[in-house]
């Protein structure tokens, strides 16, 4: 209890940071590093490249001040356990959208509680710890330092060249000076060999902000999304030794996403410049006499109002573009449809919803996944389960639009979205869609590998206790815990057997754009886990992306290529590592 609460405390005084004070000027190490290509002049010493990286921090930290971005932090408070070293023992979840041009401010998504004091949080009613402040902490890592990144405040010692992916960077150790002041970085810092951006620094602030408070390490990512343009993509912070000042030990992991850079023009700048004007001829050619039936006509404003939501959804950053994936759940719809003599008009498309926590929902003939819960399925059948839920909800309960066929229904912004759309069926549909779903399912080519599916679902039934943030859905329904697939036949967990694999850690799947919010499936070298503790269901882990220099963007790999990727990662010994 008292952890939590000195943590958010800490995470609160973080954005304080940004006040420091002026110390004595110190040289920096001569030793000379090899330089690739620059924009102005040569690099030929460490000085030099000190002095570019200063620099550049600068204007980079003007750059970022120019954006919104969507900002989602997802914590997991962990306990030693004697056979899988820490496990979760609590979560919490935030998402909002930072406004950087006034500072370190997130305005949050996501419903305030009022009027009644949390249990893990006492002194919650005072005002210093409500929720909304706890991002804050974590965004302000996405900032090496503000105020006095120079050779004033730091002293430099450079450490070499390494690559983090295909960038080749220059890797410093960063100290304070003496007297220095408050929210100073101390770690390492990779700036890439060209126009030396800092591209990641892992370390912490310093030195403590006050007797009761406690600074947190973070391991902080930027990606190269336009030419020339690096912004922040990553942060995971952990602490696992960590006392504070009354000896609580505080011992967390947490991930921090950042993404819809390019909002203001999703779905707008490409369609007007694509736009064509046709022969009169043709336009003839495409117009008939014919009018509307009633029948037809209710089915146009159903499906324009499916599409005034999809639309929405993706111009506030909450929904993915169509992409490859897409096509990949669509496939596995198909194979349930197929097998049972469904045909389902308008056909049924998927779409990918952004946002870490395991829901889905329907909307008209489309079916909304979330990323989170596509990350954390360990195969296809597993996968087929999730969507055929929502398949039945199409079939059985015939979920209507109606209120979304006016535009102002949909015209909301993205801090408003959450809580302006709903898409939750009542627990009667819920139950009737789940019973369908189950026939649906033993009718299906899936209906021999159900067993994974039921492994999931008690992985998850095993983990909901702990794991309440993650599994709570904002938007849509949760997972549904089938009885009839969790039967008294289906395999039992074993989480000390290696090769059995129920659930995937977070980010196992799926990797996300922060500019076009598209999303694809990780490229991964299959990895042999070595002990039960590697298997890390629903858990955090490090982000180590493989870095790459801004190339414009490909189609992507093929639904085909994407399904059969995902077939191969439901082997144990070929668990995907998020990145």
């Amino acid at each position: 209890m008292r952890t939590w609460k000195n943590l958010s405390l800490t995470l609160i005084l973080a954005s304080a940071f940004a006040g420091a004070a002026w110390a004595q000027t110190q040289t920096a190490d001569q030793t000379q590093p090899q330089t690739g290509a620059s924009s102005e002049t040569t690099v030929t010493t460490v000085n030099q490249a000190i002095d570019r990286i200063i620099a550049r921090e600068h204007e980079e930290n003007a750059t970022i001040r120019r954006y919104n971005p969507i900002i989602e932090t997802y914590i997991q408070d962990m306990r030693p356990d004697k056979e899988m070293g820490y496990v979760p023992v609590r979560d919490h979840y935030f998402l909002g959208q930072a406004n950087l041009a006034k500072g370190v401010v997130d305005n949050s998504m996501l419903a305030k509680k009022h009027g009644k004091l949390d249990a893990f949080n006492p002194l919650s009613h005072l005002g210093f710890f409500e929720s909304s402040y706890v991002p804050e902490g974590f965004l302000q890592m996405i900032y090496l330092d503000t105020t006095g990144f120079d050779r004033q405040h730091y002293q430099f010692d450079y450490v070499g060249k390494q690559f983090l992916g295909e960038v080749r960077c220059y890797a410093f150790d960063v100290t304070p000076l003496p007297k220095s002041g408050r929210g100073r970085f101390k770690g390492r810092i990779w700036a890439e060999d060209q126009g030396f951006t800092i591209v990641r620094f892992n370390g912490v602030y310093t030195p403590l902000a006050g007797i009761n408070s406690f600074n947190l390490h973070f391991d902080s990512w930027r990606m190269n999304m336009q030419p020339g343009l690096w912004l922040p993509a990553f942060i995971f912070s952990q602490e696992s030794d960590l006392k504070d000042f009354l000896g609580n030990n505080v011992r967390f992991k947490s991930q921090t996403r950042l993404w819809g850079y390019d909002l203001k023009n999703v779905g707008r700048e490409e369609e007007f410049s694509e736009l064509t004007i046709e022969s009169p001829t043709a336009i003839q050619e495409q117009q008939t006499d014919t009018d509307r039936s009633p029948i037809e006509a209710e089915r146009e404003w159903q499906h324009e109002a499916e599409i005034n939501v999809l639309d929405r959804l993706q111009r506030v950053g909450l929904l993915s573009p169509p992409s490859p994936m897409d096509k990949v759940l669509e496939t596995v719809v198909n194979n349930i449809e197929v097998t049972n003599n469904l045909d389902i008009q308008p056909e049924v498309h998927c779409r990918i919803l952004l946002t870490g926590t395991l829901e889905s929902f329907s909307i008209g003939h489309t079916i909304v996944l979330s990323r989170g819960l596509i990350d954390v399925l360990p195969d296809e059948a597993s996968l087929a389960t999730m969507l055929a839920q929502e398949l039945a909800q199409i079939i059985v309960t015939k979920p209507s639009t109606d209120r979304w066929g006016f535009n102002d229904t949909t015209n909301v912004s993205t801090v408003e979205a959450l809580s302006r759309f709903s898409f939750k069926d009542n627990p009667a549909d819920v139950q009737a869609a789940n019973a369908k779903a189950v026939e649906l399912l033993k009718n299906s080519p899936y209906k021999d590998k159900l067993g994974a599916a039921a492994l999931f679902l008690k992985q998850l039934s095993d983990e909901q206790k702990d794991l309440p943030a993650l599994i709570n859905p904002h938007l849509g329904n949760g997972v549904e815990l089938s009885e009839n697939l969790m039967t008294a036949s289906s395999p039992q967990l074993q989480p000390d057997k290696i090769d059995q694999i129920a659930a995937l850690p977070i980010g196992a799947r799926l990797k996300l754009d922060p500019w076009t919010d598209r999303v694809d499936l990780l490229k991964a070298k299959p990895v042999a886990l070595l002990s039960p503790r590697e298997k890390m269901p629903f858990e955090v882990t490090p982000f180590m992306p493989f870095l790459t220099r801004y190339e414009k963007p490909e189609q992507g790999v093929s639904a085909d290529a994407a399904k059969a990727d995902m077939a191969k990662s439901g082997q144990p010994q070929q668990q995907q590592q998020p990145q």
